[in-house]
């Protein structure tokens, strides 16, 4: 449970500094993913599923006890 919760307070530090330092740059992203047609939106979503699963894995390896 302890490595859940880390997983969830790095994904919302990450979120978090970029509404923070970048506001505009969110607003451009949503424009984006508003012309987007629901499937590219979706294989936008796999490819990040696969490339934070590939992440995990890569982490993994090298293991790290945390």
């Amino acid at each position: 449970m302890g490595f859940v919760l880390l997983a969830l307070g790095l994904v919302l530090i990450v979120e978090g500094l970029v509404y923070a330092l970048a506001p505009s740059l969110v607003e451009r992203l949503l424009i984006v993913l508003r012309s987007m047609s629901l499937p590219e939106r979706r294989n936008a979503g796999m490819a990040a599923l696969v490339l934070g699963l590939l992440l995990l894995w890569l982490a993994s390896l090298t293991d790290l006890s945390l």
